[in-house]
């Protein structure tokens, strides 16, 4: 009875939960009321992400600057959160309109401590790397090391420096994952105040430990107008059903989630802006049922405040990877959302 009664709570606070309420049409709220409530969930799902650094507009250091085939690749040292400065890279491509689309690249967790922005360049073994794309297509890209990644790593072993600082950040009131968004968000707005780019056409793309921060924070911030996630749209409940918490890195947990928040809820942040999901059958890491749950969750909002054919949440029959059949929707996704 506690359990149902906590899950009955929880969806009273959903913004879903509440249009379903009013599924009348005539009752329905608002635009201005559906924007009004949005805005006001943002502020509290920041609110559960510690406490985080100053929002101090970003600045840059280039460290260097080389040529590659089409594009030349900035090598910066941004400040973003006034502890430690953070490696990027910025992909500028040869051909590119004046006021180019902007990509945030967000590289994934895998274990691969060491690799972090390099993701960019190099791809992973389950997905092949999208700077070729990204320089054929124009856009502007901007890929961060994460926290306890890539020049960031905190120890020789990976893993310990992880939990270390996962450790070390509660202890000051912070948590790993509120402080890797942080770092994201004020990616973003690195990204879109660089003159080449154009701020209206942003997107925010990523797989495993990247979709997660990428649909997170298309949640946060209405700036980012694509969301592109890869392998990782998970619905907390189901995963908890299958006893699957431990397939995920310690970052992504937030003290007091469920109280107030499950991922449908966040994802309906999102809508009615451009989404595309897609995820593995096989792949433990996005219970299929948890997937659909969430589908079935935002659909009626694309459908009543924007454009169904602007969410695709899909499933196909692979793991954790990209498949060529992803590629190409991916691919069609930025021609639509971020080239016109």
């Amino acid at each position: 009875m506690r359990r149902r009664a906590f899950l009955q709570q929880t969806a009273a606070l959903s913004l879903g939960a509440s249009l379903a309420m009013n599924a009348a049409p005539h009752a329905a709220p608002s635009r201005e009321e559906f924007d009004a409530e949005q805005a006001r969930r943002r502020k509290q799902l920041w609110s559960l992400l510690g406490d985080l650094p100053e929002r101090k507009a970003p600045t840059a250091k280039v460290v260097k600057s080389e040529r590659r085939d089409g594009y030349t690749l900035e090598t910066l040292e941004l400040d973003l959160n006034g502890i430690e400065p953070v490696p990027a890279y910025l992909l500028l491509p040869d051909k590119r309109p004046k006021s180019a689309p902007g990509l945030l690249y967000i590289h994934w967790h895998g274990g691969t401590y060491p690799v972090g922005k390099e993701e960019l360049l190099t791809g992973q073994k389950v997905m092949p790397a999208y700077a070729p794309v990204c320089a054929e297509k124009g856009i502007v890209t901007l890929a961060i090391d994460s926290w306890c990644f890539g020049k960031r790593q905190r120890d020789p072993d990976g893993r310990t420096g992880e939990l270390d600082a996962f450790k070390h950040m509660l202890w000051k009131g912070q948590t790993l994952f509120g402080m890797m968004l942080f770092d994201e968000w004020q990616a973003l707005n690195y990204l879109a105040a660089r003159p080449e780019v154009d701020a209206q056409r942003l997107g925010a793309f990523g797989l495993s430990m990247g979709a997660t921060k990428a649909w997170w924070l298309a949640a946060l911030d209405p700036r980012v107008r694509l969301c592109v996630d890869l392998c990782c749209l998970t619905d907390y409940e189901e995963l908890i059903k299958i006893k699957n918490l431990k397939g995920h890195g310690i970052y992504y947990y937030v003290p007091g989630l469920l109280k107030v928040f499950q991922a449908h809820d966040i994802n309906a942040l999102i809508a009615p802006r451009p989404r595309l999901s897609l995820n593995g059958r096989q792949d433990l890491l996005t219970p299929p049922a948890g997937v659909e749950r969430i589908r079935d969750h935002v659909l009626p909002l694309y459908e009543r405040y924007g454009k169904k054919e602007d969410c695709r949440i899909e499933l196909f029959d692979c793991g954790h990877e990209e498949t060529p059949e992803m590629r190409k929707l991916i691919l069609a996704a930025f021609d639509r959302y971020l080239l016109t």
